[in-house]
């Protein structure tokens, strides 16, 4: 069994076609349009799967499985995701199913990449863990007992909204001091450029650049996003006592720039004996977790799908 995967985020919409052995067997990427109106990013996305069913020598289709930023209506998939201004209540999952004729399952975007890491990647074999992402914005998906948690609303290990700074900077949920606003990677250049750093490209991954180049706004920027995710984590952990947590998306990829400083806010915070012993790592599949989670949900439903 094939099935079509869907990744959208605010900077990127990724198609792929993908195997029964949880395999990317084509894959497409392209930007989602800057302010773009609801229809403009969806025939965005239409173009990009069917470069994807292409590629993969438009094998017969199945299913699909989507993930998408949220927050969202769940599991109709009525999404109006933060850095998607043009879809607001756009019902996307009925969208693709009147447009491909084949059932759609549909999740949070980050909620897929917890379910591509226990699947695939650097969770395989663990029972409770967390998958994060850090990346335009800050989300995270849940398995406990080897079984996706959705919650109540299917937002269940969304940890970006854990207040890390009751003081901290507003963030545009409504709160103030959450993960989210500290460590997404817009947050991390808006505080680096209020600190008197400019690299010309406003960006997480530009100041990154610069951090591993000795620049100190640039790694205070990056440590305190990291030290912020530390302390998020701890509090996680000892109130759901899980194994392993994997992290990816784009400021990720700063590596030990972001996990130096994570692992000692974790030390310092995780005081209880079995908050100590969990993996912080970072996520195995890299930019493809997001399309083999998305397929999860279909190849792996007894586990990831509940809806």
């Amino acid at each position: 069994m094939t099935v079509l995967a869907i990744d959208i985020g605010g900077t990127k919409l990724a198609t792929g076609v993908v195997n029964a052995a949880g395999e990317l067997i084509s894959e497409h990427r392209t930007p989602t349009p800057p302010d773009g109106d609801a229809e403009a990013i969806w025939s965005a996305l239409v173009a990009g799967v069917e470069q994807a069913l292409d590629g993969a020598g438009r094998p017969p289709l199945e299913a699909i499985g989507t993930g998408c930023g949220g927050p969202m209506h769940w599991p109709s998939g009525v999404v109006s995701p933060l850095t998607m201004h043009g879809w607001r209540d756009f019902p996307l999952r009925s969208r693709l199913q009147e447009q491909f004729g084949v059932p759609v399952r549909l999740h949070n975007d980050a909620v897929c990449v917890a379910a591509a890491e226990h699947w695939r990647g650097a969770g395989q074999g663990r029972a409770n863990m967390l998958g994060m992402v850090v990346s335009t914005g800050v989300g995270g998906g849940l398995i406990l007992g080897g079984q996706l948690h959705d919650g109540a609303t299917g937002n269940g290990g969304h940890v970006g909204h854990v207040v890390v700074d009751p003081a901290g900077p507003p963030c545009r949920c409504g709160g103030h001091g959450c993960l989210e606003a500290i460590a997404r990677g817009p947050a991390v250049a808006e505080w680096a450029v209020r600190q008197g750093w400019d690299d010309g490209e406003h960006t997480a991954a530009a100041v990154t650049v610069s951090a591993r180049a000795g620049n100190e706004i640039a790694l205070a920027a990056i440590t305190r996003a990291g030290r912020a995710v530390g302390i998020a984590l701890a509090s996680t952990v000892a109130l759901l006592d899980l194994e392993i947590v994997c992290i990816g998306g784009g400021l990720a990829q700063a590596g030990d720039l972001l996990f130096g400083p994570l692992g000692e806010a974790y030390t310092e915070h995780a005081g209880v004996h079995y908050a100590r012993t969990p993996r912080v790592v970072p996520a195995a599949l890299g930019q493809r977790a997001g399309l083999i989670g998305a397929a999860a949900l279909v190849l792996a439903g007894e586990r990831y799908w509940h809806g």
